[in-house]
């Protein structure tokens, strides 16, 4: 990485692109990002869809001010003549770049390259409120903080994002929950007291490129080391993140040169019984993996961190009584308990909404919040939209599927506002997800798909924004996950445009 550069690599973009019969402006809108192409440009950060301003009335409340809330402030902001907006957000960091900590995590980026103040974003004319919702009145159409600041709305939007629950694991219950931004300092002390990392706080990625460079030079040093590698049976967001890590694990060996590659046992513990959801993005992993030299077991829960192991659940369903009136043998859950030796070990936690508000009335039996997943109007209170990480829709929990949804909300809120209901002819989120999958330090594979995918299996139904074949590992991703994405949030979806 250290002999690559911006104009360089955006040479190389460009020829790539030529032998495509496609320039790199016709590239960026093929690719679906619109004013993404401005960071290379200068004159794109105003290349947004312009919004005809509705007169509209309505005082709007946003729990959450992180990308999803923020984005979904500024644009309301754009679409609204009179605006009457409120983000009750308590952490001063809420704005940071979260896809960015895979890259801390392989000492690729440093954690100031994805801080960014909440203060910075907020949009003119909005109130910031810096303190925690706790309560939900939804019935009364109020919310009040934890410092006891009763805010009422006529409508509200739930942007609060996940809480990652490592106390769920034995061994950790001292690090107790936490948000990916703010001073997470604690969790890592608990973390590097069992000698685990995470790369799901940007505290704990700094501290993932510290342990991962122990790792490295133990393996170059002639030891056999062994890196483990988690993945919860919760949602989570950014799911391809606990590979992705792994990747650039086996990467940073590589470039260390001599045996140290050889001298590592790296292998990933998903849950699940694939890689991925979609048939043809499982079976390029499957590939990739077995490239490498990378090992994998399916249907392993970490339930447990003790004493230099990793403790898992490994489920499998067995054959039970067989039923006569169905024709066909019941199913049974069998569990056994697998210990995992390791010198590194990265925990993907487990995650949920955060309790005031999964457990609240406008929360649900698994704590996320229920919504219409093609509008994203709250099931029962329809003067109540959620998105982001918090809402409950299938596969959506990426800054991706952000993207799509913050756009699908306020098309909505302002379509309440103007008349009480949400005609047909508005946008719908389909689905859409992007996970640009990290394969190594310089390419990425960009898994592309929605809600249509999963039935086809394929990725052909997902409006594939690429002309690429998305299960290859390119390159050109890799110039767009370095170097665009960045720019393409913090200054096109933070003002409500990209």
């Amino acid at each position: 990485m250290e002999n690559r550069n911006l104009k360089r690599d955006l040479e190389q973009l460009d020829s790539i692109l030529k032998e495509q019969g496609i320039s790199r402006r016709d590239a960026m809108k093929v690719m679906g990002l619109g004013g993404a192409a401005f960071m290379v440009g200068g004159t794109e950060a105003e290349a947004a869809t312009s919004l005809e301003a509705s007169s509209a009335k309505g005082k709007i409340v946003i729990i959450g001010g992180g990308l999803a809330g923020m984005s979904t402030a500024a644009r309301l902001t754009n679409s609204l003549s009179n605006p009457d907006i409120t983000v009750i957000e308590p952490e001063a960091l809420s704005c940071s770049y979260q896809p960015g900590q895979t890259l801390i995590g392989a000492g690729l980026w440093e954690k100031s390259d994805i801080a960014y103040k909440r203060d910075d974003f907020v949009p003119s004319g909005t109130k910031i409120i810096k303190e925690k919702a706790v309560e939900f009145d939804p019935d009364n159409n109020t919310v009040t903080t934890d410092k006891g600041t009763k805010v009422s709305y006529d409508y509200m939007i739930i942007a609060a994002g996940v809480k990652l629950n490592y106390a769920a694991i034995k061994g950790l219950e001292e690090a107790g929950e936490a948000y990916s931004s703010g001073n997470n300092s604690k969790l890592v002390r608990v973390l590097d007291s069992v000698g685990a990392s995470s790369i799901y706080t940007a505290d704990g990625s700094a501290a993932t490129w510290t342990n991962m460079k122990k790792f490295i030079a133990a393996a170059k040093s002639g030891k056999n080391v062994k890196g483990v590698f988690t993945h919860p049976n919760t949602p989570i967001k950014c799911g391809g993140a606990p590979k992705k890590i792994m990747y650039l694990m086996n990467s940073r060996l590589e470039e260390a040169g001599g045996s140290a590659r050889a001298n590592a046992d790296l292998h990933f513990y998903p849950n699940g019984g694939g890689m991925f959801g979609i048939k043809n993005y499982h079976k390029a992993i499957v590939k990739q993996f077995e490239a490498r030299n990378m090992n994998y077991s399916y249907k392993h829960n970490l339930v447990e961190v003790k004493d230099g192991k990793a403790i898992f659940d490994h489920h499998s369903k067995v054959k039970g009584n067989y039923d006569e009136d169905l024709e066909e043998y019941e199913m049974i859950t069998k569990h056994e308990r697998v210990e995992a030796d390791f010198d590194f070990l990265h925990i993907t936690p487990p995650m949920k909404a955060p309790d005031e508000i999964g457990k609240s009335k406008v929360g649900s039996k698994k704590g996320w919040v229920p919504v219409n997943k093609e509008t994203l109007q709250h099931a029962r209170y329809k003067n109540v939209f959620a998105l982001g990480d918090i809402a409950a829709v299938p596969m959506g929990k990426t800054g991706g599927s952000a993207r799509k949804q913050y756009k699908v909300v306020v098309n909505n809120v302002i379509s309440m506002m103007e008349s009480g209901s949400i005609p047909s002819t508005n946008i719908k989120y389909a689905g859409y997800t992007v996970c640009p999958l990290i394969t190594s330090i310089g390419t990425v594979m960009l898994a592309e798909f929605n809600w249509a995918s999963k039935k086809t299996g394929d990725g052909s139904n997902a409006a594939m924004t690429s002309l690429l074949d998305p299960t290859k590992e390119r390159y050109i991703w890799w110039l767009l996950k370095f170097y665009l994405l960045k720019p393409m949030t913090v200054y096109g979806m933070l003002a409500g445009k990209a």
